[in-house]
């Protein structure tokens, strides 16, 4: 192909994992409790109806009252149980589109990173662990000062969430 390359870039990543108080499922309800699941058909008919983009914003704001919000949620523990594995896990993506276009209009390549994976897992016997990547490291890795500053905007919101949920904060994300 004439005019094509490939890049490569290298970048730090720093995984989180917090332990939690209370059973596996409790951690599960209360998460899915803070953050709501993205209400797909609301916004699919403000987009149908014209109703503009501020219109999307106040009606995320007004649901995603911890600044997030469930994109799709995986019971991985459900389908390994046939394999015979006795984890549990619920894997979500996370996120908010509003704040996502505010990187996207810079670079679209934000929505590798954007929504955010989290996990809630418990190995037999173990603690019960939310588990995540720092959000300001992976959005960084683009070069985009612009893109790098919602990355730590990020970090603070998932700080905040933590926070509400009675989780402990990683130091990492309120720097």
């Amino acid at each position: 192909m004439i005019g094509s390359r490939a890049v490569a870039v290298d970048w730090a990543a720093r995984r989180l994992a917090v332990e939690a108080e209370g059973s596996f499922e409790d951690v599960v309800a209360r998460y899915e409790a803070a953050v709501p699941v993205y209400p797909a058909a609301r916004i699919e008919r403000l987009v149908a109806d014209d109703a503009g983009w501020q219109a999307v914003i106040d009606l995320t704001d007004d649901i995603a009252r911890h600044g997030f919000l469930i994109y799709w949620k995986f019971a991985a523990d459900t389908l390994m149980r046939a394999a015979g594995d006795t984890s549990k896990c619920a894997a979500y993506l996370m996120g908010n589109h509003t704040i996502a276009e505010r990187m996207f209009r810079h670079d679209p390549t934000v929505m590798l990173y954007a929504p955010l994976r989290t996990v809630i897992s418990q190995v037999p016997g173990g603690p019960v662990l939310f588990s995540t990547d720092q959000p300001s490291l992976h959005f960084a890795s683009l070069g985009q000062p612009d893109i790098t500053a919602v990355g730590v905007e990020l970090d603070h919101k998932l700080a905040a969430l933590l926070d509400a949920l009675r989780l402990p904060v990683p130091p990492s994300l309120t720097v």
